[in-house]
């Protein structure tokens, strides 16, 4: 249930039963099962392999909070896209954003970035292949080809470098056998869900060039609808989907110590934006709150775009059994221009159109070193991205009614304020870090990271007495005036005019830290404590009104203490504690009157101080030989200890105190196949949609996943049946609010003169049947 708070902001209540909570849940696992198996005995614990310092290591020898989930156990739960996977790794969020389809909200511990516009840097790192994604928009990822996913929670500053300060996600494609493979798969559910998936390889010369390519065509139709639009013609499906992917990749064995990868990949999202649900009666309209929170009204176009397409290539040389180099790089273009109705009414209330533009290019050269007794990765790190935009915050009914009150001149038809600019990154990094056995048991390990940036930025930030948008036929009939001046407001004055006409620029300089100590106090249990420290970028604000100064980065100090452990050959438990401090926290706050919430004049301040202590459990126990339990708990107690926000900091955004998964998996070998059934229950706390507001806040609620696979003895067929949020619950994944409270608990008119309190919801009930064929 969605609670809309009428009262004046309360402290939100933290619990201190992290103890008590651990005692009670010494039972709870990590849901992270096939990720390569090495030689699983049935009914005993599997081997897990994962890269989380980025070289290839068992999950319980790694002293790293981390969650792995397998091709295997991705298939049988039927997980098809990056956001599911936040159900089996705790205090963790990954969710689609307010808006489109495929931008990505992430919080691991609290820690992340809830506004996706150009400028604003992410808190958890999102890579595939090694490859950075800097920005959200796209990082929705649907997954094709992958051999596993691994989320890697708490700061990763020395190994994976800026804007991890929560945590990385890791996306692991398969390397290819060498054998010719086809696999097709197709996929039919609810809401006209119709897929098709197409992955295989080739080998182009044998034992040397390998090729392979996937595709994905993944459509469905609306979840809701818009109820009424302002544009005739538009398709009117709300929560749709119409996107295409496609993956080439060349592999090249040029010796048995050298080798070579280079790939290709394109998304192309053409679903609709997405349109939110009034949470308030509008005062403009007489249209009624829709029946389904997938419904809405909109005055905009519903067309969304989001194209993504790069290139990697990487070159990997085994110089002798101890010694590794490895180069990684790529190449980034985005584009997506998107139709945001802020006010979601059929009148141009608040209206924002907006494109956003990211280029990148990043070289990354890597020195592996293992010995007996010492293990070594570092490396050299480049990073150069161009990230722009330009976003309208078309208030057309406010332009009107201010001329009405005589505050426009007569007759004026709308006012709308422009944001453009540009907000681009050139860093370099060099890390290192050590792992050296001091005995047989007790090892330590050294890190560091010293990462050296350069920004520059520009904003051009001004208003019209019309309704403007961001390129011509936006809206049908509409042409955008060629002589609109929109003045630069951020960056260097070069001629002395008072006015900014270059960019600005600031540089900012960091070294990252990891220390730890792990002791392997009998074969199948290792201890660990560490301490480490994670930066976000310094930046500059993309929607400034004056020429000012950029914000230093943020920085967290983290410590952790854990124990990964096979109790017996059916038994798993890895634990963690941790502790951190998040300083210099960048927020964009309002100048002048702070109880007034529709102001326009904001400013990006290093505002604030918090600090959360928590706990993560991950438990695995295997029954028999053919039942299976997982229980995945997080909990996280939060603390502000330097506020000078406006408004103030109240609690974390989207992260609920306690996060719960119970999961079950049961297979059965017969003569018509192999099955495996899993079901599994969700549990998240209840949480803000954002961290200084208590207008919108999601209620704790639970969910329900079913699922059932079969393959076929041969091991060609396949297919499964899987039923999601089995009870229909519905939640919030983001929202919008832009409305005053008055003293008595109701609500005024805000910024567009109506009261726009908006929320977006996570997928409802579904069932989705699958069956492929491998040739």
């Amino acid at each position: 249930m969605t609670r809309i708070n009428p009262n004046p902001h309360h402290p939100r209540r933290l619990t201190h039963c992290a103890i008590a909570v651990t005692g009670a849940l010494l039972a709870a696992p990590v849901m992270a099962q096939q990720t390569a198996p090495v030689g699983p005995e049935k009914g005993k614990l599997e081997r897990i392999e994962v890269t989380a310092r980025k070289t290839v290591e068992t999950l319980q020898e790694v002293p790293v909070a981390i969650t792995s989930l397998g091709a295997a156990e991705l298939s049988e739960k039927g997980i098809s896209v990056l956001t599911e996977v936040q159900q089996f790794s705790p205090n963790t969020t990954l969710q689609t954003s307010r808006g489109t389809n495929s931008t990505l909200t992430a919080f691991i511990r609290g820690l992340g970035q809830q506004d996706p516009l150009w400028g604003y840097e992410p808190g958890v790192g999102i890579y595939v292949d090694d490859v950075y994604i800097a920005r959200p928009q796209g990082a929705v990822l649907d997954l094709l080809d992958v051999q596993r996913i691994e989320v890697l929670r708490g700061p990763q500053g020395t190994l994976y470098g800026k804007n991890t300060i929560g945590g990385a996600v890791k996306y692991v494609t398969r390397e290819m056998s060498g054998e010719p493979e086809l696999t097709v798969t197709g996929t039919l559910g609810s809401y006209s869900q119709r897929d098709v998936k197409l992955t295989g390889q080739y080998p182009l010369i044998e034992d040397k060039v390998y090729l392979g390519f996937g595709y994905a065509n993944l459509n469905r139709d609306g979840f809701g609808e818009f109820l009424v639009s302002a544009q005739p013609g538009q398709d009117r499906e709300n929560y749709n989907k119409d996107l295409w992917a496609a993956r080439l990749t060349l592999e090249i064995q040029a010796t048995d110590d050298l080798f070579f990868r280079l790939g290709w990949d394109k998304t192309q999202d053409d679903s609709n934006a997405k349109g939110g649900y009034r949470l308030l009666p509008s005062l403009r309209t007489d249209a009624p709150q829709p029946d389904s929170v997938f419904d809405s009204y909109t005055s905009l176009p519903t067309t969304n775009t989001v194209e993504l397409d790069g290139y990697s290539w990487m070159a990997r040389y085994d110089i002798n059994d101890s010694m590794q180099v490895k180069y990684i790089g790529s190449h980034r273009e985005s584009y997506s221009p998107t139709n945001i109705d802020f006010d979601n009414t059929q009148l141009d209330i608040f209206d924002v159109p907006a494109i956003y533009e990211d280029e990148n290019d990043t070289h990354e050269v890597q020195f592996n070193y293992t010995a007996e007794t010492l293990k070594l990765v570092s490396g050299l790190y480049f990073y150069d991205g161009e990230s722009c935009g330009v976003f309208d915050a078309v208030l057309g009914v406010l332009g009107r009614d201010f001329a009405a009150a005589g505050i426009f001149p007569e007759g004026t038809p709308g006012f709308t304020r422009e944001v453009s600019g540009c907000n681009n990154s050139e860093s370099w990094a060099a890390y290192a870090q050590a792992s050296y056995d001091v005995t047989d048991k007790l090892s330590v390990s050294l890190g560091a990271r010293y990462t050296d940036e350069e920004k520059q930025a520009a904003v051009f930030n001004g208003t019209v007495l019309y309704n403007l948008y961001p390129q011509s036929g936006w809206i049908d009939g509409f042409v955008r005036p060629d002589d609109v001046f929109i003045p630069q407001v951020l960056g260097n004055d070069t001629d002395g005019d008072g006015v900014p006409d270059a960019p600005a620029q600031e540089s900012w300089s960091r070294f990252t830290p990891r220390v730890g100590v792990e002791y392997q106090y009998s074969r199948d249990m290792l201890l660990f404590a560490s301490y480490s420290q994670g930066f976000k970028s310094g930046t500059f604000n993309p929607r400034a009104t004056v020429n000012e100064p950029g914000v230093s980065p943020e920085v967290v100090d983290s410590f952790e203490l854990g124990v990964k452990s096979d109790l017996t050959d059916q038994l798993r438990v890895n634990a963690t504690l941790f502790s951190y401090d998040h300083k210099d926290r960048q927020y964009i706050g309002i100048e002048g009157n702070s109880d007034d919430p529709t102001a326009l004049q904001q400013r990006l301040r290093n505002a604030a101080e918090t600090a959360a202590d928590g706990i993560e459990l991950e438990v695995t126990y295997v029954a028999s030989d053919n039942l299976s339990f997982d229980i995945a708990y997080g909990f996280i107690d939060f603390e502000i200890k330097e506020n000078n926000a406006v408004p103030p900091l109240i609690g974390l955004a989207s992260t609920p105190e306690n996060t719960l998964n119970v999961g079950t998996t049961y297979t059965l070998d017969s003569q018509y196949g192999y099955f495996t059934f899993n079901a599994n229950y969700y549990y998240r706390d209840d949480y803000l949609l954002f961290e200084t507001s208590d207008l919108i806040e999601q209620d704790a609620y639970g969910m329900v996943n079913v699922s059932a696979t079969w393959e076929s003895t041969q091991g060609n067929w396949f297919g499964g049946i899987h039923l999601k949020n089995l009870t229909d619950e519905e939640y919030l994944v983001g929202g919008y609010d832009f409305v005053t409270r008055n003293e008595d608990g109701s609500f005024g008119p805000g910024l567009g003169n109506d009261t726009t309190l908006i929320g977006y919801y996570g997928d409802p009930r579904t069932v989705h049947l699958t069956v492929g064929y491998r040739f």
